[in-house]
């Protein structure tokens, strides 16, 4: 009887413990001290083992460590993870640049999983899957708040089998029916265009892309091509040594980019490049992200081309890998990176030099109020009216960044505006004049127009470079 007293009061002492440090911890103004935490790290191994042998169902070890790696990496950003060894497995095997999915990279925001980009070819891509779509379901499973590696094992499966998406896009939820296949990942393919022009698509900074890329670039200095279309729509990101690599060929001597560690610490990075050989004009979108990112910010502060396209994703930060003993690995967010400019891009991305939009595939656009553009007068800056919401309407539509329509004419539609204008050829200042009413219907119906696949992004790349 003893003993056992002596057992509930030592189990007591140590369910209490920790309390005398929480209130200690809350009593004092400063965060707790390397001594306590020290305390408490070894006061959860007491917790971890007592939870073993007292809880009522049965429970491995390996669970047990798994969910105290889970727990550490909860406070932490959406980018860094901790991978079971299976899922490092997996991870390692993603990155050799094949594996059977449906092809796509995908990212925690905050109680969603979130798509960054479908792979080039892939089902996913195929199917119609689109950056920014929120994963919703997988196989009829509410995948809100998961992690990216659990909905990730959720789509994973054999080659030939079938998984079902419920995306999220524009608040309302699809579902899309698709077949695993083998996903292989060729991150860099090139053709000669028009006019002599030279088309190089980067999908992905492998660790291979810069040998890959160089091959590419040997067609390119056979056949006297140097004008590039650089083509990053879509790209993920990667490798920072590749992409810094890469740009060493592009923008001249002169930095490339800033990392900056927690403790304040800067490494930068710089090319050593003596002339610059080629004219080019950089495509991105909103799938680009990360090193695709350093790559448009270093062409664009170092005006060492144009960057063409849509706002970017918005990923200035950089993880490093670590591969653990047991097999498993931790994947932590060690620095942020800034552009040649020392520019921030997380959460924000980079906004294009020439902003061009190719619509999106079956749309369905109804603007009630499109009669209102009947060229009766030329709205600008404070007018209010039907006219000036059926340009908000249409311009929102055309995935130009409108807050909700409301039919007065605010400084960021005259922004909106105005770069239609210049996307369009016309005089970029920012009035509703006849002309651009015109051509706001006349956009309106190629955009929603079924048989309207033209690539105008990659098009004023073209014009740009001739």
């Amino acid at each position: 009887m003893k003993k056992r007293l002596l057992s509930l009061l030592i189990v007591t002492l140590l369910l209490l413990a920790p309390l005398s440090v929480s209130v200690q911890a809350a009593e004092s103004s400063q965060t707790m001290t390397e001594e306590a935490f020290d305390a408490e790290h070894e006061f959860m191994g007491l917790v971890a083992k007592f939870i073993m042998d007292n809880y009522l169902y049965d429970l491995t070890y390996e669970e047990v460590i798994e969910s105290l790696y889970r727990g550490m990496f909860h406070p932490l950003d959406d980018y860094s993870v901790y991978y079971t060894p299976e899922e490092y497995a997996d991870f390692s095997t993603e990155m050799s640049g094949e594996f059977s999915g449906i092809g796509i990279q995908i990212v925690k925001e905050g109680q969603h999983v979130v798509v960054v980009t479908p792979l080039r070819d892939s089902p996913a891509e195929k199917a119609g899957i689109l950056p920014r779509d929120i994963i919703r379901y997988v196989d009829g499973v509410d995948v809100t708040n998961r992690t990216t590696e659990e909905v990730a094992n959720l789509i994973r499966g054999p080659i030939g089998t079938t998984v079902v998406l419920g995306v999220e896009r524009n608040n309302a939820v699809t579902y899309y029916s698709l077949t695993r296949d083998l996903v292989v990942i060729s991150s860099v393919s090139s053709e000669i265009l028009e006019d002599g022009i030279g088309y190089l698509q980067i999908t992905q900074f492998n660790e291979n892309t810069a040998e890959l890329l160089a091959g590419e670039m040997m067609t390119f200095i056979d056949e006297d091509v140097y004008k590039l279309v650089i083509d990053l729509r879509n790209n993920p990101g990667g490798n920072l040594s590749e992409v810094i690599t890469i740009l060493d060929l592009f923008v001249p001597a002169g930095p490339l980019a800033y990392l900056i560690r927690n403790d304040g610490s800067e490494t930068v990075y710089h090319s050593t490049l003596s002339i610059q050989n080629y004219d080019i004009a950089v495509l991105v979108n909103e799938g680009s992200a990360s090193a695709s990112e350093i790559f448009a910010g270093a062409v664009q502060d170092r005006e060492a081309g144009v960057v063409i396209g849509t706002q970017t994703y918005g990923k200035g930060v950089v993880q490093t890998l670590y591969p653990l003993l047991n097999g498993s690995a931790i994947k932590l967010t060690t620095a942020e990176y800034l552009t040649a400019g020392k520019k921030s891009v997380q959460g924000t991305g980079i906004t294009p030099d020439i902003i061009v939009r190719n619509r999106q595939a079956q749309q369905s656009i109804d603007i009630p109020e499109l009669d209102a553009l009947n060229k009766s007068r030329k709205p600008d800056l404070g007018t209010v009216g039907l006219d000036v919401l059926a340009a908000e309407r249409i311009l929102k539509a055309m995935d130009f960044p409108i807050q909700e329509p409301d039919g007065v004419f605010d400084e960021i539609l005259k922004q909106q505006i105005t770069d239609f204008q210049r996307q369009s050829g016309l005089h970029p200042y920012g009035v509703l004049d006849f002309t651009t009413q015109d051509a706001l219907i006349q956009a309106l119906e190629r955009y929603q127009s079924d048989d309207d696949d033209t690539d105008y992004q990659l098009n004023r790349a073209i014009d740009y470079l001739r």
